[in-house]
């Protein structure tokens, strides 16, 4: 098979978020990447994390800007029998993945800007395809294996095909808000994120190839040179029906081709030719030998009909083999209202509470080519992001010590994830099942070497929600643990480096697919994740 890339630009495709919900991207500073918890952060990174707490900052400007780079593996095993090979692997780099922070703070009030890629960002390249697109091309070596029967020449037992789908995804997410202290114990913080966002497909599917006979040959070129053979079959099905009919007028309807032949209404080399044809479509000697003369010419004119609409299928398929292309893109934006509240008893402990309301996100399409026939022009489509909320405490009561737990909740039951393109495939609509809300738990903690540098370690527990449905080689979740560590380096009283490393483990997914012709078969999803981080804060006081 030559060459497939994927360029997988769904956000729900893309997945590069290893800490983070379905769609939502949580991976947003350096401090993160490092310590995998700062739902109860204190300093600038608290523009995502903990807005509530911003009014811990001195007095003055802060500003900071975090990259990082991701690289995702993907690993699918497919059961599907008539696949060329089972096994697609897929990676996916992020060289730039930003986030910008900026706050004013001044006496109670904090006044906050934080810019990143909230959903989307990556590109994933499968060089050996995706299943989902293969399997349907490799149904037609079944499919066709009654044309063996007609001539050796047909009989077609390989496939190969060249596909590309350029894409890619951004959904940036614009987040404004205000805190305010009510005490020097509780702030609260009240915001909105707007969510800009993009989605674009470029591509095609072309060089569709069968190998049949010994000779690889394009496929509408092969379908419809089948098609040919089968329709001057089905006229010479016809022809012999149509040349019984003056017996049938002369009233030998009921007679047995030997009855015919003693009776001399037709001869020996007749009778011959009669049988022949009878036994080139499968009928048995025996029963050939029973049969009447209406019996005879029903099964002519039934060869006939079957073989006609068996030309008529291999026409059609041949149009369906012909090169397709797609260029769209997708547009629209959506808002997420944030409210959050920081309580700190005393100068060792916090506690931050933060919601983010559920985004209604229509993406319009804006179609160039579509003759694959999935993007309409100006069709929309539901991009809803799950409401979020989340949890942190923070301690902070040692010199050298500095801990945080978090936890995070996606309320994924309410949202629509649509259908699973693998059964979209066979002509069925199958809704992406989530049985539960995703969940994270995680631990950061920083041990501060001295006044200016501290090293740090975390952990993080993901638990999926999913059921089957909702898998597939095109979207897929696993539940996972992450480990991280880092840096964290004063470089002045107001410059900041932050720099940081973490591994994703997933744990392998395996999901059993019903085709309605071929049966049930087995999938399984594996990936890992490695990204590396680091960013620079800068305050003026």
């Amino acid at each position: 098979m030559k060459k497939l890339a994927l360029i997988a630009a769904l956000v729900m495709l893309l997945q590069t978020a290893f800490g983070g919900g379905l769609l939502t991207n949580y991976n947003q500073s350096a401090q993160y990447v490092r310590m995998l918890s700062r739902n109860a952060s204190l300093d600038i990174d608290g523009v995502f994390y903990n807005p509530a707490g911003l009014t811990s900052l001195r007095d003055g400007w802060h500003f900071a800007f975090y990259s990082q780079t991701i690289f995702q593996k993907r690993e699918i095993t497919a059961g599907f029998p008539y696949l060329n090979s089972p096994d697609y692997e897929g990676e996916t780099t992020i060289p730039v993945f930003p986030d910008l922070y900026g706050v004013y703070k001044k006496g109670n009030w904090a006044f906050s800007l934080g810019v990143g890629p909230v959903a989307g960002g990556g590109t994933a390249t499968f060089d050996n395809g995706l299943p989902s697109f293969e399997i349907p091309i490799s149904k037609a070596v079944p499919a066709l294996a009654g044309l063996s029967q007609i001539s050796p020449n047909l009989a077609v037992t390989g496939y190969d095909l060249d596909m590309e789908l350029e894409a890619s995804s951004i959904f940036w997410g614009i987040q404004l808000g205000a805190t305010y202290d009510i005490n020097e114990v509780i702030s609260v913080y009240g915001g909105v994120r707007v969510m800009p966002s993009v989605n674009t497909y470029k591509g095609f599917i072309k060089n569709v190839k069968l190998t049949a006979g010994g000779q690889t040959v394009a496929a509408p070129e092969f379908l419809t040179g089948a098609a040919g053979v089968v329709n001057n079959l089905a006229q010479v099905a016809y022809t012999a029906a149509s040349g019984l009919q003056p017996l049938m007028d002369a009233g030998a309807g009921l007679y047995t081709l030997d009855q015919l032949e003693t009776n001399q209404y037709i001869s020996a080399q007749q009778r011959a030719q009669i049988e022949g044809g009878l036994l080139a479509l499968g009928v048995s000697q025996a029963a050939i030998d029973q049969m009447n003369l209406g019996t005879v010419q029903g099964a002519y004119t039934g060869a006939g009909n079957q073989l006609a609409a068996q030309g008529e299928s291999l026409s059609q398929n041949a149009a369906s083999m012909e090169d397709r292309y797609v260029d769209v893109k997708q547009k629209g934006m959506g808002f997420t209202p944030i409210i959050a509240v920081n309580i700190s008893p005393n100068d060792g402990w916090n506690i931050a509470l933060k919601y983010e309301h559920k985004t209604y996100l229509k993406l319009e399409n804006e179609t160039t080519v579509d003759d694959m026939g999935l993007f309409p022009d100006k069709a929309e489509t539901q991009y809803d992001v799950p409401a979020i909320f989340t949890a942190g405490v923070g301690y902070r009561g040692l010199k050298w010590l500095e801990a945080q737990l978090s936890y995070n909740l996606y309320f994924d039951k309410n949202v629509h994830y649509g259908y699973n393109v693998r059964y979209q495939t066979t002509g069925q609509q199958m809704l992406r099942e989530i049985d539960k809300n995703y969940y994270e738990l995680g631990l950061g903690l920083q041990f501060n070497l001295t006044d200016k540098f501290a090293i740090s370690v975390g952990g993080l527990r993901s638990d999926m929600g999913v059921g089957d449905l909702y898998q597939s080689d095109f979207s897929f979740s696993n539940s996972s643990h992450t480990l991280a560590g880092g840096i964290c380096w004063k470089l002045t009283d107001r410059i900041t480096l932050d720099a940081g490393v973490l591994n994703t483990f997933y744990q392998k997914e395996k999901v059993t697919f019903a085709d309605p012709v071929f049966g049930d078969y087995d999938e399984s999803y594996q990936k890992t994740t490695l990204s590396l981080s680091a960013g620079i804060s800068y305050s003026i006081f």
